[in-house]
């Protein structure tokens, strides 16, 4: 197996980038053009357990449009062969002081292109440095 082969690395990481701009903006119809549309999709959230595209897409149609930028570090995005990668980020919000947010999104390579399959997003305390 090829890890991190560097087109397919430039790919998933054009796809995040997509889906970041449509997060902080709450385009919410490209968001779900970025998942899987399947009833196995998973989301966890903050304060939510999403199984299946439909309760991931009425997640976003109900989110508020507020608050919503955000600063990313420590972008980590692997590759496994061509059609497999894991995108992680710690992003911080003016709204939560004090704390970091991390999300982990499980992308796969289908015929339409790329789309999220599993994702988490959870939100802990900054570490002391």
């Amino acid at each position: 197996m090829q890890v991190d082969l560097p087109e397919v690395v430039a790919e998933v990481r054009e796809a995040f980038e997509r889906y970041e701009q449509a997060l902080i903006s709450n385009d919410v119809a490209a968001l779900d053009a970025m998942f899987r549309q399947d009833e196995r999709t998973i989301r966890y959230g903050v304060a939510e357990n999403l199984y299946g595209f439909s309760q991931v897409a009425a997640f976003r149609a109900a989110r508020s449009p507020l608050n919503l930028m955000r600063t990313r570090e420590k972008t980590v995005i692997t590759t496994y062969s061509r059609d497999f990668a894991v995108a992680s980020t710690h992003f911080r919000r003016d709204s939560m002081p004090g704390k970091v947010g991390r999300q982990m999104q499980t992308w796969v390579r289908f015929e339409d292109g790329w789309r999220v399959v599993a994702a988490h997003v959870s939100i802990i305390e900054a570490p002391k440095t």
